[in-house]
């Protein structure tokens, strides 16, 4: 759900979108009404009396028309300018988070926690921001609680298997309970060589004990 005080991406786009459109059309009524209003027809007529009697050039008739084109042309360099505006606002606002994020994604599926993405454009986007740098954080409080486990029941396997070697036990227990005791540690291995994987933000470099 959208904070009260966001913008969503649908309204953002609704707006690109209509300024646009509000500048195409302000240029085209502009157009209709200077190529449709009386004063041009009254020129354009005037110019061809005046060229009949030989008072105008040929050339100098359709100066009028020739105003409208250089207008029109100036007009589309407008509507040019505004989409160029519109598309560059769409990239710094929408495109370049959605870059980062998906960058930051695959690096977090690749192992490295240590990344964050720090969006913060009032919209979904920083909801997706947030959920994604959440889940970075809520695997890294998990990896660690799992480092601290595999370091603690390594330290135990080992000063278990340690007292068993000093103790006078029978042969088959101790020989049964230290196969038991070496499979746990060969797993404890195995699971600090999957944490070691990740890349944690703080968390020092240390692998179970084997």
């Amino acid at each position: 759900m959208t904070p009260p005080n966001s913008y969503s991406l649908q309204r953002t786009m609704i707006i690109y979108i209509l300024l646009i459109g509000f500048a195409a059309l302000l240029v085209a009524s502009e157009f209709v009404l200077d190529t449709h209003s009386t004063a041009l027809k009254q020129e354009l007529s005037r110019n061809y009396q005046r060229h009949a009697i030989g008072d105008l050039a040929e050339d100098q008739v359709y100066e009028p028309l020739v105003k409208i084109r250089n207008k029109a042309m100036m007009m589309v360099g407008v509507i040019l300018a505004v989409v160029v505006i519109v598309l560059t606002m769409f990239i710094k606002t929408i495109t370049e988070p959605l870059q980062h994020m998906v960058e930051v994604s695959k690096a977090i599926s690749a192992g490295d926690l240590s990344r964050t993405t720090g969006v913060d454009s009032k919209n979904e986007l920083s909801q997706l921001s947030a959920a994604i740098d959440d889940m970075s954080t809520n695997l890294q409080e998990i990896i660690m609680l799992s480092r601290s486990v595999c370091d603690s029941a390594g330290r135990v396997t080992s000063s278990t298997m340690g007292l068993m070697r000093k103790e006078q036990s029978t042969p088959g227990g101790s020989d049964a309970m230290e196969q038991q005791l070496a499979r746990l540690e060969s797993e404890l291995l195995m699971l600090g060589q999957v944490i070691d994987f990740f890349k944690l933000y703080s968390v020092d470099d240390r692998s179970c004990p084997g």
